[in-house]
């Protein structure tokens, strides 16, 4: 049996699209971040983050390295492993949540420059992305 569930955070923002039988770990819904972290699916928008940020502290307490694979985003919990896939070309790349963030725009994900170039975005400044949890 195939699921179809849209999840909400408390403010009532959607926040990801999910099908299948894990969806059913969307149900569950505290502070945006569903307990399944490998229920996870959304398609939105990439951005990317760098030399400005490079050296600092990020939410997850890790020193922000712009050559190393990671992401910020809003509801996935810390230490995910997320694989990021640019629509419009097919590369992807697998990312380690470690910071919150976009905090601009309609992204819905921040990667690394490390992990931008990989997905050759850099150009672009963003593009349109599938992210998939995949686990811790």
């Amino acid at each position: 049996m195939t699921v179809g569930l849209t999840c909400f955070s408390l403010s009532g923002k959607r926040f990801s699209k999910v099908s299948g039988i894990l969806a059913l770990g969307c149900l569950g819904v505290l502070g945006a971040m569903p307990f399944e972290a490998s229920a996870y699916d959304q398609v939105g928008r990439a951005c990317w983050y760098g030399p400005r940020l490079h050296g600092r502290i990020t939410a997850s307490g890790e020193i922000f390295n712009q050559n190393r694979l990671t992401a910020a985003h809003q509801s996935l919990p810390f230490g995910t492993r997320a694989r990021v896939t640019n629509l419009d070309n097919g590369k992807s790349v697998q990312v380690k949540i470690n910071d919150r963030g976009p905090h601009v725009g309609d992204c819905s994900i921040d990667v690394s420059r490390a992990a931008a170039k990989r997905l050759d975005m850099i150009k672009d400044g963003n593009a349109r992305v599938r992210i998939q949890a995949a686990g811790r």
